[in-house]
């Protein structure tokens, strides 16, 4: 981890170089969820690549650039598109952009994505604000020697996602009329699919939806002392009794489809911040 302190230098003045405003809060767009930057009051439009240590998305449907400007009334910082563990990356990089969030000046993280249901009472297009999480990706961004300027050698994490804003999230989908439910993410590094008898594993241990992300990005979020919001769409059901084959296309169709829904809460939680915070 030593070496992390002088990359998140090193990327933070290139963006200041381009965008020299402190963010109030940064985002994360996951799979199917990239059309909200196209309602930022843009500023500057920055490519991951041209960012000193930042890595290149090569997901489907994750277009790979940091979008700057205001959203609601506040300024933003905007990750279209993320990357993930099955591309390849260590942990440690794939969670850099959310400490240069940080140096950034940011102190709210809103983080979405899309997973597959475990909770038979979900629907594939329902909303699933994340309450708690479960790490099974064997791996964790924090792992080395700790750097005391980047945050404590043993974050706690009995809370990493904002419990007051959780609730703020579930009345904004109350009040325009869409289900949310608070639920529990469990993460897998993927890029595979999982078994019947894994979907029962998962279920079994409490996990309401399963994903190939997001948790590594919490545990930074913890770290540096950024204060996080989760948000999923559940793209799919993985109900092991009545497993269908998987359908990338339907999948990234689900998630666009149920995009105004996130956009709902994600623009909900900016109007909170910024009348009461």
């Amino acid at each position: 981890m030593l070496e992390l302190y002088d990359q998140i230098q090193a990327a933070t003045a290139f963006i200041r170089s381009k965008w020299p405003h402190p963010p109030r809060v940064g985002i994360i767009l996951g799979t199917g969820l990239g059309s909200l930057a196209d309602q930022i009051d843009l500023e500057a439009a920055i490519e991951y690549e041209d960012i000193p240590h930042f890595p290149r998305a090569t997901a489907a449907s994750h277009r790979g650039r940091l979008v700057c400007g205001s959203l609601q009334g506040l300024r933003v910082m905007a990750m279209e598109g993320r990357v993930h563990a099955y591309e390849g990356y260590p942990l440690q990089r794939i969670t850099l952009p959310v400490r240069v969030i940080k140096e950034m000046g940011a102190q709210l993280l809103i983080i979405s994505n899309a997973v597959g249901g475990l909770n038979p009472n979900y629907h594939a297009g329902d909303i699933m604000v994340i309450e708690d999480h479960i790490n099974l990706m064997n791996d964790n961004p924090l792992i080395g020697i700790n750097d005391d300027r980047l945050g404590p050698r043993f974050p706690d994490m009995a809370a990493p996602y904002d419990q007051p804003l959780v609730d703020v999230a579930l009345e904004v989908a109350r009040r325009e009329n869409f289900v949310a439910h608070q639920g529990i993410l469990v993460a897998v590094t993927g890029p595979n699919l999982e078994t019947r008898a894994e979907y029962r594993f998962l279920r079994l241990i409490g996990a309401d939806a399963v994903g190939m992300s997001t948790v590594p990005e919490v545990i930074t979020a913890a770290h540096c002392s950024l204060r996080t919001v989760g948000l999923s769409i559940v793209t799919d059901m993985c109900l092991p009794d009545a497993l269908e084959a998987v359908d990338i296309d339907r999948i990234i169709a689900t998630a666009n489809a149920a995009e105004p829904k996130l956009r709902a809460i994600v623009l909900g939680l900016l109007d909170h911040v910024r009348k009461n915070e």
